[in-house]
C-alpha cells in the first residue's frame, strides 16, 4: 500500500521550470512542505519523491495525518473495543 501511496502522490506533482536560476522546482499540492529543486526535470523528480518519502515516514511515525490519495488511506485506525 505505501508503494502505491507514493506512485500516486507522484502522479499529482506540477513541476515549473524556473528561468531566472536554469533549475527545475517540483511540488506535490496535496503534501503540505514536500518540494525539490534541482538542475534537470529528472533529478527533481528523484529529488521529489526523496522528500515526499521521508515525509510519509516521519508523518506515520509522529502520527499526523497524512491525505488521502487515489482513495489511499494510511492512517491508522484504532479499533474500538466491543
Amino acid at each position: 500500500m505505501l508503494t502505491e501511496y507514493i506512485q500516486a502522490a507522484m502522479h499529482r506533482a506540477e513541476y515549473e521550470f524556473l528561468e531566472d536560476d536554469d533549475t527545475f522546482v517540483g511540488k506535490i499540492p496535496e503534501c503540505q512542505g514536500v518540494w525539490a529543486n534541482a538542475d534537470t526535470l529528472e533529478a527533481c523528480r528523484d529529488e521529489l519523491q526523496e522528500v515526499l518519502e521521508e515525509w510519509v515516514a516521519l508523518g506515520l511515525q509522529m502520527g499526523h495525518p497524512l491525505p488521502v490519495i487515489d482513495g489511499i488511506d494510511l492512517s491508522f485506525k484504532k479499533e474500538e473495543a466491543a
